[in-house]
């Protein structure tokens, strides 16, 4: 699963047998206790039978985002028709939620999960450290959360260590898939995984062949 992020962006050679695109069709960001929807702005070209995924970043200052319950159905109704829009089998959402933030994540999410249809997918991106003992995501209304491990910053050495060392992730939900990032170290193989990759730079096909590799080394 490569993801595919707000810049330019041509795919048209992958197998769509072997590889599908989770690409960003919107950021929301909230400010002032109001949510604004921006879709896609920037090219993309994939190939017709590829299988997608619609991701949606959401962006917030670190405290609590203060929308109340219509503002949040609103913004779930919005971001809810990006599947459809991109023919996309689900939905994923990024947000990396502080303390503050977290019972306004697991109302959205509960909010799309609630509209969205029930063969269409819901994920999210989360930090590794969610994924070992933060029992705070276990029970979101999510089908997986995808453990981001890359920019991990200060903890990331332990993580990796923790991985390396054979341990795997304490939330079920976190061992469906796993992110990494495509100029980063590979911890260790998790054979039986969605593996999704993100890129410093736009994709091509050297960059793609390059990860796989680096994967399957």
């Amino acid at each position: 699963m490569l993801w595919a992020w707000e810049r330019p962006e041509r795919l048209s050679f992958i197998d769509p047998e072997k590889t599908a695109v989770a690409l960003l069709a919107g950021t929301a960001r909230i400010e002032r206790g109001a949510a604004r929807l921006q879709l896609r702005r920037q090219p993309i070209a994939l190939p017709d039978a590829v299988v997608r995924i619609a991701v949606v970043r959401i962006e917030a200052a670190s405290g609590a985002p203060g929308l109340d319950a219509r503002a949040i159905a609103d913004l779930a109704a919005q971001v809810a028709t990006l599947p459809h829009r991109w023919k996309a089998i689900g939905l994923q959402i990024d947000f990396d939620a502080t303390r503050a933030q977290r019972p306004f994540y697991r109302a959205v999410l509960s909010e799309l999960r609630r509209r969205l249809p029930r063969e269409t997918t819901l994920s999210i991106t989360a930090l590794a450290s969610w994924c070992l003992g933060d029992p705070w995501i276990a029970d979101l209304p999510v089908d997986e959360a995808v453990p981001m491990l890359f920019r991990m910053g200060p903890e990331g050495a332990g993580i990796r260590g923790r991985l390396a060392r054979g341990h795997d992730f304490s939330i079920p939900l976190c061992r469906k898939s796993v992110g990494f990032a495509t100029d980063e170290p590979i911890p260790r193989k998790f054979p039986d995984r969605a593996v999704y990759l993100f890129p410093p730079q736009a994709w091509t096909r050297h960059a793609l062949l390059s990860a796989l590799r680096e994967i399957e080394r």
